[in-house]
């Protein structure tokens, strides 16, 4: 198996690792023909991206049988926060404050999604 690298992966390798987080493990076809519903895209380049993920280290791939099945090496948490991190240093001059308030101001929030960020809040108190 190769080792995950700290490779970010592109958009398009973030669309192939949804895939497989959602389904815990995919073939090409498997991830290729979900990928379809949303955008339109060639098999081969589909391939071709799950082989280059391979050996960046984001996927692993069993390959003992006909078809290959590929896992995603990556968590989802983990490039949820690599990407929050980035975006949070580069656009919001590494102030997660402005980042919240950007999106909470720019988006309608249910208020289920408000009790949650009242209960996170709440626990954030606490520890303090």
């Amino acid at each position: 198996m190769t080792s995950v690298k700290s490779n970010k992966p592109t958009e398009g390798e973030l669309e192939i690792l949804q895939v497989l987080w959602n389904n815990n493990k995919a073939s090409v076809r498997t991830v290729h023909e979900t990928l379809l519903k949303v955008k339109d895209c060639g098999y081969t380049t589909t391939l071709k991206l799950m082989q280059i993920m391979f050996k960046k280290g984001l996927v692993s791939r069993d390959d003992s049988n006909k078809i290959h099945i590929y896992t995603a090496n990556v968590t989802r948490e983990k490039t949820q926060k690599q990407f929050l991190n980035k975006m949070i240093d580069s656009l919001f001059a590494g102030s997660s404050t402005n980042l919240v308030l950007q999106a909470l101001g720019n988006h309608k929030t249910s208020n289920e999604e408000l009790k949650k960020i009242q209960v996170l809040l709440n626990q954030l108190k606490q520890t303090k």
